[in-house]
């Protein structure tokens, strides 16, 4: 694809983004676009972002589990960079305006903190362990720039994995104290159950998620750095949330999370 078009793309999705609204698919659009390419129309849409000064402070990997990847019609996982205007206190009160949410949805996952750096290609389960200072529990918040969530892979990719907003528990756990694939999720909205899932539901283990999100970040040349936040994926169906809406969670062994959302 085009160089310029690439920027144009990236810059089209950043527009959205500050103007809350919702684009016709790439993929419609551009049937041809390849998942290399989906990638650098992200890291354009990144770099308008930290033009106005976000930092990026971590990674994330989403459609991980069976049950979101049949949820949303997409086969593998996403992939894509946080930045601290992403992150919102635990048991806050979310504004859609002021965070420029269009149509979000709620995931209950376990995010990591490094203590190391890991650069991919090569990283096992085993390498994230061990250079994991802690795992948190933790709500992503997140939503698309694609009109009525119609993506593919190279959509999601596009528009940064499909990220809004991403609060962690105050609990953190060293992760070689738990069986993080037995770790269970219980998800509330509104005080009903509105979702349970195991840690096993990211690629058999969360640790595994990460492996994959190293190594394929890897590829490109990206590192995760020491104090990184890596979100891992959600363990359950995601949860469409309004103006109004409250959610919670539970993840055993781990601690909980809340959010309200308003207008």
């Amino acid at each position: 694809m085009d160089p310029k078009l690439i920027e144009a793309l990236g810059d089209e999705l950043f527009h959205a983004l500050l103007e809350r609204r919702s684009l016709q698919p790439l993929t419609q659009r551009y049937p041809d676009l390849t998942l290399e390419t989906a990638y650098q129309i992200s890291l354009r849409f990144l770099q308008r972002r930290e033009a106005l000064g976000e930092q990026v402070i971590g990674k994330k990997i989403g459609v991980t589990s069976r049950a979101v990847q049949d949820m949303l019609d997409v086969h593998q996982p996403d992939f894509g960079f946080l930045t601290n205007r992403m992150q919102v206190a635990d048991n806050s009160d979310v504004s859609f305006s002021a965070k420029l949410l269009v149509q979000p949805r709620a995931e209950g996952e376990i995010a990591f903190i490094l203590g190391e750096d890991l650069h991919g290609p090569g990283i096992s389960a085993e390498d994230v362990m061990a250079a994991s200072q802690w795992v948190m529990p933790c709500f992503e918040i997140v939503d698309s720039r694609i009109a009525d969530w119609k993506i593919r892979i190279q959509d999601t990719v596009a528009d940064n994995a499909s990220c809004g907003v991403f609060a962690l528990g105050e609990q953190r756990i060293d992760p070689r104290e738990l069986d993080l694939a037995k770790v269970e999720l219980h998800l509330l909205k509104n005080g009903q159950p509105a979702g349970n899932g195991f840690g096993s539901a990211v690629q058999g283990h969360p640790c595994a998620a990460v492996a994959w999100l190293a190594n394929t970040l890897g590829k490109f040349d990206i590192p995760f750095r020491k104090g990184e936040i890596i979100l891992s994926g959600a363990l359950a169906p995601l949860v469409p949330v309004q103006p109004g809406d409250e959610v919670s969670l539970t993840l055993s062994g781990l601690g909980s999370a809340r959010l309200r959302f308003v207008s």
